[in-house]
């Protein structure tokens, strides 16, 4: 496709900021046929805003045929663009009905899988305390790996996220929400499932065939021979019976009370991690992220009474 020379050089107009509501919406279902149902309008008309915000930008966006839809290196910087745009306007918009009186607009949140099995579930009652404080806030929610999270932070997508304390990233500042403790688990039909506790050696824990998460950094040297991107992948291979790997102690809970999981010599095989509440250095002034802000950093006492 062959675009002509950018023309949004002029004023934004409401067109334009419908189109990249469009656009955003397409590249986050990845593709024209998810973005149906979440737009609620046809892929024909999906196809013709695309094209017409191609012809605006000077740009084009995305290829789409048999090989399936992908962005263009202009695109993903297009996107990235119209992210910023985005959440300045709901920014924009939520302070000013702020001045009415009311805090409104949108707060964006980055999540690692598979935390709300936490006991301590503080993300949730501070949710809880931000939908009583401000019922109109719209809240959304992506379980997406903690890389792409810190990135949505960086970047403006996001206002907040939960990530594993791995390293200090410039532009980013925070706190501890959670110390997440794991431990080494077999599926039953496993050879090592049957065993009594006290039989099983580290040799032949050390032999056995391990699935590695590819998210987390571990102390101990398995026989890792596959791996996962997510603690559902992890414990998918694990509940085959063939493998062994780590998983949270919350998360397994469900399997072990169930007799489907058990733990491997608990004192050997045992690492903790730390989970941060992230958000951007220096960003410009947002009254909703600022009063969940509040709300989280003051929810240890409520959460260390929540129920398990």
């Amino acid at each position: 496709m062959t675009t002509k020379p950018a023309r949004l050089l002029s004023p934004i107009t409401d067109v334009d900021i419908r189109l990249l509501r469009v656009f955003r919406t397409v590249v986050e279902c990845g593709g024209f046929s998810a973005a149906e149902v979440e737009l609620n309008i046809s892929r024909a008309a999906i196809s013709l805003h695309m094209a017409d915000l191609e012809r605006r930008l000077g740009l084009t966006l995305c290829r789409r045929g048999r090989a399936g839809f992908r962005l263009t290196d202009e695109g993903r910087l297009a996107y990235e663009a119209a992210m910023r745009l985005l959440a300045g306007l709901e920014s924009f918009r939520g302070e000013i009905a702020t001045v009415h009186g009311r805090l409104r607009g949108e707060l964006n949140i980055g999540i690692t899988d598979n935390l709300v099995t936490m006991p301590r579930m503080r993300v949730t009652h501070a949710l809880r305390g931000l939908k009583r404080m401000a019922p109109e806030v719209r809240v959304n929610i992506r379980m997406i790996p903690p890389n792409e999270i810190e990135r949505g932070v960086l970047d403006g997508r996001l206002h907040i996220g939960v990530v594993p304390a791995r390293r200090a990233l410039p532009g980013l500042g925070g706190f501890p929400l959670y110390e997440e403790e794991s431990l080494l688990y077999c599926g039953r039909g496993h050879p090592l499932f049957e065993r009594p506790p006290e039989a099983v050696t580290r040799a032949e824990v050390e032999s056995a065939d391990a699935v590695a998460p590819t998210q987390a950094q571990l102390r101990h040297e398995l026989n890792n021979t596959a791996t996962a991107t997510d603690r559902e992948g992890v414990a998918f291979l694990i509940l085959t019976g063939c493998y062994v790997g780590f998983l949270p102690t919350h998360y397994a809970r469900q399997w072990v009370e169930r007799g489907m999981m058990r733990a491997l010599r608990p004192d050997d095989y045992r690492h903790s991690l730390e989970f941060h509440a992230v958000t951007k250095k220096g960003a410009q002034p947002n009254l909703v992220l600022e009063r969940f802000m509040e709300i989280l950093s003051g929810e240890e006492e409520m959460a260390a009474d929540a129920p398990a």
